[in-house]
């Protein structure tokens, strides 16, 4: 019965083994997907600070120009 059990030990070990790796690896993705996630909303949020800064420098600019024309 020793070595039954000895194989029975091992393949229990194993397999928690590979649930271990199975979790870790889901982990690893899930930390991936949040980390581009991340990044997707900066470069979001980048466009919308560069798209109102560009708004803003049109608004000046056609101000400028009334102002100008009033002189």
């Amino acid at each position: 019965m020793g070595l039954a059990d000895d194989a029975k030990d091992a393949l229990n070990a194993t397999g928690k083994k590979i649930g271990e790796v199975v979790d870790d690896t889901k982990e690893r993705v899930s930390d991936k997907v949040d980390e581009l996630k991340a990044d997707a909303e900066v470069k979001r949020a980048e466009g919308d600070v560069k798209r109102a800064e560009a708004e803003r420098d049109a608004t000046q600019a056609k101000n400028d120009y009334k102002e100008k024309l009033r002189d």
